[in-house]
Parts: structure tokens; C-alpha cells; sequence
């Protein structure tokens, strides 16, 4: 029996990076990817099918999230609130979809119990990050507990996190060494024509690229 793993997919180079790495292992994917009116949802979605489709994921499913724009004040899904681009750090900027990958892995990890995969994916990074609490090891480690608590008992699930103490350099690196298709990636927050180059997303994406001295494929508006 082939061994299985739902990779939560954004479309952006952490995630695609983290499906690249199940590949590897040997699991089939299946891909799990949420619309949930971001400002960029359409690219998104976009650079989530071509990354399937290069990856050769015969199973994938798009979910229509809408109602996190409705429950959660941010600057992703609310027009009105200006995007970070000073890259000063703050508390928690408002980039920060409040419980976003909790929902996320709820709903992954009732599709990994209907499917009988053994792992769940998810690329979130702490090291080098935004600082999105739902980002931490802490956090991955308390909900994978509930997750197989809240689950049958014959059905066990690890959720996997293998960029969380990576730098974006490191990241990057570990992209072209594994073949992972980083060139049909998006990360920016706001635009989804070229990428700002300036909004926290951005700035750690160029950073990572420039520190081992790689230029990143995607286009950006000249700044």
C-alpha cells in the first residue's frame, strides 16, 4: 500500500518546497489548497496548479475558505489596512491571518483520516519569519496531540515541518538542490501581476536569494 501524505499548498515557495520533499520520500500527495479572499488569491491558486501540475499531483482539491475574510481582521483579506513594507518587526504584524493554520490543519486532517494518509505537510517557518504564532513548533506539536485525539483510533497522523528552523536562505538553497519548481512560486502579499518586493513576504524571499547569491525568477516591479 502506497504510503500518503495531504500537503497544505499555497502556491508559495515554503509549501511547494515541503510538497517537493514528500515526493522524495516517496508518498503520494494529495494537495490541499484554500481561497479565502487574500488579496492575491487568484495567482495563488494559479502557481498552486502549475506546481501540481509539475509535480505530477493527480489529486488535489481547492477549498472555498471565504468565511476566514468574514471572522478575521487583517491586512490579507481587508483592502483597507495598508500592507507592511518598512520591514521593521513588529508584535504580530497584520499579515497575520489570526488561527490560520489551525483552520488549515483541521480541515487537512480530516481529509488525511477520509484518505488514511499517514502525514501532513505544512510549511511553516519559524526561524526566519514574520513570527505568526501559529508558526512555532509549539503550536504544530499541541495540535498534532489534539488531531490524534479528535481522530478514530485505528488513524494516526504526523504532522511534518521540515522548514521550521530553516533560515529563507536555507530554504532556498534546499529548493534548487531538491529540483523543487521555485520559478512557479508566489509569495508577494500584495500584487498579482509582478510582485511588490517590499512587503515582509517579499523582503525574506529577495533575502534568501541574495545571501547565496542566486537571482529569484519571478518578476518584480522595478523599486
Amino acid at each position: 500500500m502506497a504510503k500518503k501524505a495531504v500537503c497544505i499548498m499555497s502556491g508559495g515557495m515554503d509549501s511547494t518546497l515541503c510538497a517537493t520533499i514528500a515526493k522524495h520520500e516517496g508518498y503520494e500527495i494529495i494537495a490541499l489548497h484554500f481561497d479565502y479572499e487574500q488579496r492575491t488569491m487568484s495567482r495563488e491558486k494559479q502557481a498552486f496548479n502549475d506546481v501540481c501540475d509539475r509535480l505530477g499531483v493527480k489529486k488535489r482539491l481547492n477549498i472555498d475558505a471565504n468565511f476566514i475574510a468574514k471572522i478575521a481582521a487583517n491586512a490579507l483579506t481587508d483592502k483597507k489596512q495598508e500592507i507592511r513594507k518598512n520591514g521593521v518587526k513588529a508584535d504580530i504584524p497584520n499579515t497575520y491571518v489570526p488561527f490560520r493554520n489551525g483552520i488549515f490543519i483541521s480541515i487537512a486532517a480530516a481529509l488525511a483520516e477520509k484518505e488514511n494518509a499517514q502525514a501532513l505537510f505544512i510549511g511553516v517557518v519559524w526561524e526566519d519569519s514574520s513570527g505568526y504564532p501559529d508558526c512555532s513548533n509549539e503550536f504544530i506539536q499541541s495540535i498534532n496531540k489534539a488531531v490524534n485525539l479528535g481522530t478514530k483510533p485505528t488513524f494516526s497522523l504526523e504532522i511534518r515541518t521540515p522548514l521550521v528552523n530553516l533560515s529563507k536562505a536555507q530554504i532556498v538553497k534546499k529548493s534548487f538542490e531538491l529540483g523543487s519548481p521555485i520559478e512557479l512560486t508566489w509569495s508577494c502579499y500584495e500584487n498579482e501581476d509582478e510582485a511588490c518586493g517590499l512587503c515582509d513576504s517579499c523582503r525574506l524571499r529577495l533575502e534568501g536569494f541574495k545571501k547565496i547569491g542566486k537571482t529569484d525568477p519571478i518578476k518584480y516591479k522595478k523599486i
